[in-house]
């Protein structure tokens, strides 16, 4: 029986050391349209805590929906902002596997939900498709994440270009915004194979029929033609058709992407040859293609390392050769990841004291990192000595 089946869960629980579990991490709280990681304030538990799941929601044949009950003592620690993700922990066949996924309800609703598509050769997606059941238990870490809207009240005109999945963060910012923006409004482009494909198809023609002075949503079909939809992927022509002519009496302060890497550099460019500032636009990977960077600095020799994590700290010797993430995993220290490819920031923390270079960089800025801020899971020691720390974030 698999780890995660309620019974045998609850047993396995009862039985682990429990400090083993629970440690703490603060993680930034970041305004609306700026990233930087300033002024953080916003102090979150670090632990990875057992939900039990509410209801299983099957939204397309190859995507399901994960609704979660979050306990009353829980309430402040996982509250969250549109756009967040939360990160998921389980055992399968022995082995942990930890999967990133965005928060589709929106804050301050009755709701807890993820949404996990069914990939090929995933392993937890399969599980989530096929055999996970009301009731069912899994661990979750606290929200977390940079693609966000923190509503601040204000009339503004925001459009996403989202393909996939890619909209399941992106309808938590859309509920948020015509709950908490009455006068703003909110265009749409969503991209998907066809209609039966599309997530959230029902629930978003539902908020568009009412909103219709202010949510507007163009879907495009790669696989069939329909009424009132494009033809196609999401490519420059349609970009330029919103944003020159459709929507051009749209003055848009914002931009969201997300799907795959290469509609997002696409979109991107687009908005650029267009006047689009870069700081207003914000998109999130789930998945990267890019390729890892060459390391300019001599990997030879060896660090020690200082990492200090909830108010401890820990000491290795490690390779310049390797990855400061995987060496603190290989001295069982309980440092925070998730996806271990540069796509979140799970593993984020600051350097104190010598230098690193990380292999690729998705997330931060060039000023993030200017002021210490790495993804531990893409960084080489490049310093006889090297002291992070993942509190001062």
């Amino acid at each position: 029986m698999p780890f995660y089946s309620r019974g045998l869960v609850e047993k396995r629980l009862s039985d682990l050391w429990q400090p083993f579990l629970f440690f703490e991490k603060i993680t930034p709280d970041i305004s609306t349209f700026n990233i930087s990681l300033k002024n953080v304030k916003l102090k979150k538990m670090n632990r990875f805590h057992s939900f039990k799941i509410k209801e299983v929601i099957r939204e397309t044949p190859q995507a399901v929906s994960l609704s979660f009950e979050i306990p009353g003592k829980l309430q402040n620690d996982f509250q969250f902002y549109a756009g967040q993700y939360i990160t998921i922990k389980t055992l399968i066949d022995d082995i942990e596997i930890r999967r990133a996924y965005s928060l589709c309800s929106a804050p301050d609703s009755d709701e807890f939900k993820v949404t996990v598509k069914e990939v090929e050769g995933g392993s937890f997606s399969k599980i989530a498709n096929n055999k996970l059941v009301s009731g069912d238990i899994l661990e979750i870490y606290p929200p977390e994440g940079k693609f966000i809207l923190k509503s601040e009240g204000r009339i503004k005109n925001y459009a996403a270009f989202v393909a996939g999945s890619g909209i399941t963060p992106v309808i938590s910012i859309i509920k948020t915004v015509l709950r908490d923006e009455p006068q703003s409004k909110f265009v749409l482009i969503y991209g998907n194979k066809s209609p039966e494909d599309t997530i959230f198809f029902k629930e978003l023609l539902e908020l568009q029929a009412k909103h219709s002075n202010r949510l507007f949503i163009e879907f495009a079909y790669s696989r069939k033609r329909e009424k009132n939809a494009y033809y196609g992927r999401i490519e420059k022509s349609l970009v330029n058709y919103v944003i020159k002519n459709k929507f051009k009496d749209y003055p848009f302060d914002a931009f969201y992407l997300c799907g795959p890497e290469p509609m997002i550099d696409l979109v991107t460019d687009v908005l650029k040859e267009n006047d689009v500032q870069e700081k207003q636009i914000h998109f999130e990977l789930f998945m990267s293609t890019a390729e890892e960077k060459e390391i300019k600095s001599d990997l030879t020799g060896k660090t020690q390392v200082s990492i200090r994590i909830d108010k401890e700290d820990f000491e290795f010797s490690m390779d310049k050769k390797e990855v400061v993430l995987d060496r603190a995993l290989e001295d069982d220290i309980d440092v925070p990841y998730s996806c271990q490819n540069g796509n979140c920031s799970s593993c984020m923390a600051r350097v104190t004291e010598g230098k690193v270079e990380m292999n690729k960089n998705q997330i931060l800025t060039d000023e993030e990192i200017e002021e210490g801020f790495i993804l531990t899971c893409q960084a080489h020691p490049t310093t006889p000595t090297l002291k992070i720390d993942f509190d001062d974030l």
